[in-house]
């Protein structure tokens, strides 16, 4: 899937699983994101490609 990539390779979680969830329950930080989704919980080397997804959908992110 080549318009979908995979964020977290560590829990396989997809870039569209994780703009939903911020969509979906308006998710402000990067902790929310991990306790909604997982994603950068393991090795957090996805922690920088999560951080700008919420960039690009709310704008400013709180750190």
């Amino acid at each position: 899937m080549e318009n979908d990539p995979i964020i977290c390779t560590c829990n396989e979680i997809r870039q569209s699983e994780i703009e939903k969830a911020i969509k979906g329950k308006n998710l402000k930080t990067i902790e929310e994101v991990q306790d909604e989704t997982s994603a950068g919980t393991v090795c957090g080397a996805c922690v920088d490609d999560i951080f700008l997804i919420l960039e690009k959908i709310n704008g400013k992110v709180e750190l």
